[in-house]
């Protein structure tokens, strides 16, 4: 067991965005526990820094197991990304309640129980640590022809919450800021969707995974910044055009 390194915690963590998160902590030398519904033991091979965790955010015992592997595996904790997200775009009205319910649970929940159970822990260890969210720019501004209010009434609770629990855990040395992202080139779109959401930003373009993992990292380095979610969209937070 080492307790040299700096750990991370990385939900949401076997494609996409998740796993170009853990691919750039593990550049800087962290130690990573990764997590998903579904993870296997074998996604990133022999690496002994990776630490693979199966369970869903939304069961309050997958945060308490995430914290207990960190900790029996490496030691410590000492930042959390919270990327783990279900984004569901429809009309208001055709929401179901199997969508709305899966998607307070995963979004909301799942961001309550594994942030309490991080928080606590690092109260434990008296330690100063970081705690980085993924939201949405559809927060700040809804793209006409995109609806997705549930988007909105789930992770702008996250948006709000980031503001909240960076005042209430200033004073412990404990940073909560978040990422907001535009539409990004995952595995989740289409190739011949591309062009069409390429065209809902400013820039003219999909943003990249890269993108998205250089804004967290850029946090996890700004340590006089906490409180703050950072637009990584292409200009959308910026208004229609």
């Amino acid at each position: 067991m080492s307790t040299e390194n700096k750990v991370v915690i990385v939900t949401g963590a076997s494609q996409g965005i998740g796993a170009g998160i853990v691919a750039g902590y593990r550049q800087r030398g962290w130690n990573v526990v990764a997590n998903s519904r579904s993870i296997s033991p074998s996604l990133y091979g022999s690496d002994k820094a990776i630490h693979s965790v199966a369970g869903d955010v939304a069961n309050p015992s997958t945060a308490a197991h995430l914290i207990e592997a960190a900790i029996e595996r490496f030691g410590r904790v000492d930042t959390l990304v919270n990327n783990a997200g279900i984004f569901i775009a429809k009309p208001f009205t055709d929401y179901t309640q199997e969508e709305f319910d899966r998607k307070l649970a995963v979004n909301v929940a799942g961001f309550f129980y594994v942030t309490q159970a991080f928080t606590s822990q690092l109260t434990k260890q008296g330690s100063a640590g970081h705690v980085v969210s993924i939201t949405t720019t559809i927060v700040d501004q809804p793209i006409n022809g995109v609806p997705a209010v549930l988007a909105s009434l789930t992770k702008g609770g996250i948006d709000a919450a980031t503001r909240g629990l960076a005042i209430e855990y200033a004073k412990a040395g404990i940073r909560f800021n978040a990422v907001s992202p535009g539409i990004i080139k995952t595995p989740l779109h289409a190739p011949e969707t591309h062009e069409f959401l390429a065209g809902l930003h400013p820039l003219g373009r999909m943003g990249e995974i890269e993108e998205i993992v250089q804004a967290i990292l850029y946090l996890e380095d700004a340590k006089f910044v906490t409180g703050e979610t950072l637009h990584v969209d292409g200009g959308q937070h910026a208004g229609h055009w």
